[in-house]
């Protein structure tokens, strides 16, 4: 059974980067995709140009409101002839920098976006998948939901949060016939990595390469998936580690200084957005 084409496929975070690359790949299997972003004209952009592949729709969302995503989720069953096959809870940001130079702001922009919009994701699509014993959820999180990075702590508990999330998910709903993912990149050519430079041996990732990750997921369903794959073994090694070998690990993958070292006005755009990334924008977003 194909579990792609024909399906009802919403998006979250979907108008640029990984959520736009995965709506495209889904899109040219076949999928009915709706997708979700604050950013109102970007969402409408991003509607217009993936026409062209297929029947797709798009709404207003704030993955912190919880109004506002049900909203969106009611939108999504509508257009998908009454219900949701897949969520993809890819919505995020990635605010960066020392610990004790985070504000209030940014701290809870950070926890709120990545961590409460994927619990509240879940909590609203899962009634209705488990009542057709049919459905599966998708959540993007990251390597850095695995391994410990400076310079990007209040973001790593976001995502081992999100990771820990989809994995006891996943055990509690396989029952029901529903399935539960964790799809985690390393660093991915998005805004989200802009003004940082990578001197280790990870290198980014296209966000084509994580939506050929959600599309092998949907077609083989599995917990956790890693992008590439062997990096979640590298990834589990430096969870076994002492704090020394901890530490020496990240200096040769080139992870201890890359999230305090860098461009902050190559950064500076991005960083404001990300640092406020609650509530709907109608009309492009200022930076």
């Amino acid at each position: 059974m194909d579990n792609i084409q024909g399906k009802t496929i919403a998006i979250t975070g979907a108008a640029r980067g990984i959520g736009y690359a995965t709506a495209t790949a889904l899109l040219q299997r076949g999928a009915r995709v709706v997708i979700g972003d604050r950013d109102v004209a970007l969402q409408e952009s991003a509607v217009v140009k993936l026409t062209k592949l297929g029947q797709v729709s798009g709404y207003p969302l704030d993955v912190t409101d919880r109004e506002s995503f049900a909203t969106f989720l009611d939108k999504a069953r509508t257009d998908g002839g009454g219900h949701i096959d897949v969520l993809i809870n890819n919505a995020g940001v990635m605010p960066i920098g020392p610990f004790l130079d985070e504000t209030e702001q940014s701290i809870r922009s950070t926890i709120e976006v990545n961590l409460y919009g994927v619990i509240t994701g879940c909590q609203l699509v899962a009634p209705d998948m488990i009542a057709r014993r049919s459905g599966h959820i998708i959540n993007i999180s990251s390597l850095s939901g695995l391994i410990p990075v400076p310079g990007q702590v209040v973001y790593n508990a976001s995502k081992f949060g999100v990771v820990g999330l989809s994995a006891a998910l996943a055990d509690e709903l396989a029952p029901h016939g529903v399935e539960v993912s964790v799809v985690m990149p390393p660093f991915t050519n998005t805004e989200l990595i802009s003004g940082t430079t990578g001197s280790g041996p990870i290198k980014p990732v296209e966000p084509e390469d994580i939506a050929k990750a959600v599309i092998k997921t949907l077609d083989k369903p599995k917990t956790h998936v890693s992008v590439p794959t062997p990096l979640r073994f590298t990834a589990q090694a430096a969870q076994m580690l002492g704090p020394r070998g901890r530490r020496w690990l990240n200096k040769r993958l080139g992870l201890d200084r890359v999230f305090l070292d860098f461009d902050t006005t190559a950064r500076q755009s991005y960083e404001q957005r990300a640092r406020a990334a609650q509530g709907v924008v109608d009309g492009p977003e200022k930076s």
